[in-house]
């Protein structure tokens, strides 16, 4: 047997694997940052082989409620990503599966590799929709890509952004099923949407994070929700460009798209704790998530965040910098890394096809609720 994680967005250290029923394996840290739990790594000649993988530093992860009915996804091709049988025992992780090839890549969740997003934004810029500017670089050098459909001038402006977190790769997948809705000119509800605003995607805020194989951090161990307040280029780049960007644009409406370890829900966590919060808001956020659980069973209202008192909010996440700054409706969309407990799916769980599913959704709703998410109200959203 050969474990390998030596590739894209790969995190795993092999520290014993002369029993095959007792696969010793640790989880990386991200650099500069005590944050792990993204895994990602090949197991090679496993033919036909009944195999046992031990996390064995899974105890000091940055979510430990999130090991708890856990189960670890995995792939022959990369494209198809099915769950396979663990158990969380004495603190470890224990994945256990008999490969039909030869070789198999397991990971916390289905991965969204920077080769994959480079085509994804390809794939965007042949569309007539879309314009692809590059905001600036990483303190890897890589580019922070940002999508811009219909016409720039038009009156409201409209942003979605993913993946602060590199390693909730589900959020990058919901990207996907928007650049996918975004770039289909047959679409009346998009041609209706592009006639009243402007719409900016962010696929991915962390590059560097993603290729390393991070969790929650970029290449220096800056947490990108926790850099809204003062961004600043030599600690992330990332937050910086962006919030320049928008603050050239202006902002009407943002949705800011990640993934939560512990719950197994679909939800939206509001601005509840922004000092200028007030009752035409809270219509607003309830709306729109009510509007959502209508049109996708994935997507509930009943479980979430607790929301803060007014004034209590921390305004260094993405979410409450923005609903303050720009006076409009900012939300934080939170999908499972295990499975929806409403709508369970035993072969993927929570999969890549159920998170572009609903980001289409996300788009109906906004359509459905545009009058009244884009209304303001006496200088307040």
């Amino acid at each position: 047997m050969f474990i390998s994680s030596q590739f894209d967005a790969g995190n795993i250290e092999c520290t014993d694997s002369s029993d095959v029923r007792n696969v010793q394996l640790r989880i990386r840290s991200d650099n500069e940052s005590e944050f792990y739990q993204w895994f990602y790594f090949r197991a090679a000649n496993v033919r036909n082989i009944d195999c046992r993988y031990v996390i064995t530093n899974a105890a000091g992860a940055a979510y430990t409620g999130g090991w708890k009915d856990y189960r670890a996804v995995a792939s022959y091709d990369r494209e198809h990503w099915f769950r396979v049988d663990t158990v969380y025992d004495n603190d470890q992780p224990i994945i256990e599966h008999t490969s039909d090839y030869d070789q198999i890549y397991f990971a916390y969740f289905a991965p969204y590799s920077m080769e994959r997003h480079a085509d994804l934004i390809a794939l965007a810029q042949g569309s007539d929709n879309c314009d692809v500017e590059t905001l600036g670089h990483t303190l890897d050098g890589q580019a922070i890509d940002c999508l811009r459909f219909g016409d720039a001038g038009a009156d409201k402006k409209i942003w979605m952004i993913a993946r602060q977190h590199p390693g909730e790769s589900m959020a990058e997948w919901w990207m996907e099923g928007m650049v996918n809705r975004l770039i289909d000119d047959t679409d009346p509800v998009l041609r209706e949407l592009l006639q009243k605003a402007v719409i900016y995607l962010v696929p991915n805020m962390n590059p560097d994070g993603s290729r390393r194989g991070h969790l929650r951090t970029n290449a220096v161990g800056a947490n990108l929700n926790r850099e809204w307040h003062a961004p600043t280029v030599e600690r992330c780049p990332e937050v910086y460009y962006v919030l320049e960007k928008m603050k050239s644009t202006g902002l009407d409406f943002c949705l800011d798209v990640h993934g939560d370890e512990t719950l197994p829900y679909n939800f939206i966590a509001g601005t509840e704790g922004t000092p200028s919060w007030n009752i035409n808001r809270q219509k607003k956020l309830d709306l729109y998530k009510q509007t959502l659980a209508k049109l996708n069973p994935d997507f509930q209202v009943a479980h979430g965040y607790p929301a803060n008192s007014k004034g209590q909010a921390n305004m260094s996440y993405c979410s409450n910098a923005l609903a303050e700054g720009f006076k409009a409706p900012a939300m934080t969309l939170e999908m499972p890394f295990k499975d929806t407990a409403d709508t369970a799916d035993q072969e993927q769980g929570w999969s890549p096809e159920r998170c572009m599913k609903l980001a289409s959704s996300c788009l109906d709703t906004l359509h459905l609720c545009w009058d009244e998410m884009t209304t303001r109200d006496g200088g307040n959203a």
